[in-house]
């Protein structure tokens, strides 16, 4: 009789080498009493990942895709042929940092009330990267984030209330949104509300399937007993800064006329709208002049 998978772990990379196989051995290091699979959706990588999977990981259930299929799509492919009983979405510029993964799929299976669960997730300097644990981007908790409120005033419930930062990092609680790069959803939830949302390219995807659960009804927890480095960029994003800056900011204009345009008035719909457009070109134009002065900056 086979043993039942419990943790289905997978990874979607692309030119990812070195901090896929860095992320491979963690898991196959500290992952301890649990059965689990990994499996790795490479879209259409050319730095030789198809070989170090193939000569370092023989045991990584490997799917390759001829074409950049983009964040969500690729884990929907992974999804679709797993086997585990919960889903572990993880990127593959992490590094597990503890061998006490199996809490959290203690606290998970022990709460039915619970359909997904996020680690805490830190930089590489080990400080806290607070989008492990968010709140929807309501107008007002957007407002208080691009003007910088949050930042002056980390500890008010009232300004912080997107990262929520005035929350006890150390402290297990429900929260609406955790990181996609690394959560666990529970098969169940899946089946309810169904895989991730495919118009969401690169960003986006985590909040979209986290509000989806809570409105199905199920809590989503941080757990920091369990913590994970996210080293952010380094997972194939971060060479081509235009089309990621456009995704990111085309993802919060998809999330927020899905989710929360109905609940507001329009006027206040259209004032969002306009701000995620001067973002994106403020982003776009703050992108330009860095590139520039590096470019400038180059001995001859």
């Amino acid at each position: 009789m086979n043993e039942e998978i419990q943790l289905s772990i997978i990874i979607v990379t692309h030119n990812s080498k070195d901090f896929l196989r860095k992320c491979l051995k963690s898991v196959f290091e500290k992952i301890k009493n649990l059965s689990f699979e990994v499996l790795v959706v490479d879209n259409a990588s050319t730095d030789g990942t198809f070989e170090m999977l193939k000569n370092e990981f023989p045991q990584v259930k490997a799917i390759f895709s001829k074409e950049n299929l983009g964040f969500a799509k690729a884990n929907n492919l992974a999804i679709k042929k797993a086997k585990g009983k919960y889903i572990f979405l993880l990127n593959p510029d992490t590094i597990l940092l503890d061998e006490n993964f199996e809490k959290l799929i203690d606290f998970i299976e022990k709460n039915p009330d619970v359909g997904a669960v996020g680690p805490k997730v830190l930089n590489s300097d080990l400080t806290i990267q607070h989008q492990c644990k968010r709140s929807f981007p309501t107008p007002w908790n957007v407002f208080c984030y691009f003007l910088g409120l949050a930042k002056i005033f980390p500890k008010s419930k009232i300004f912080s209330g997107y990262l929520l930062t005035y929350l006890d990092p150390e402290k297990i609680q429900e929260v609406d949104s955790l990181s996609g790069s690394a959560m666990v959803v529970k098969r169940k939830v899946i089946e309810r509300v169904g895989m991730m949302d495919e118009d969401y390219y690169l960003y986006g995807d985590d909040l979209d399937w986290c509000y989806r659960i809570k409105s199905a009804g199920w809590k989503v927890i941080y757990f920091p007993e369990t913590k994970i480095i996210h080293y952010g960029g380094k997972g194939g994003t971060g060479r081509k800064p235009y089309l990621n800056i456009y995704h990111f900011y085309k993802s919060a204009f998809i999330f927020y006329r899905k989710h929360l345009a109905k609940k507001y008035f329009f006027l206040v719909n259209w004032l969002v709208y306009l701000g995620i457009f001067l973002r994106f070109l403020t982003a776009v134009i703050i992108n330009f002049f860095k590139k520039e002065k590096t470019v400038g900056s180059k001995k001859p």
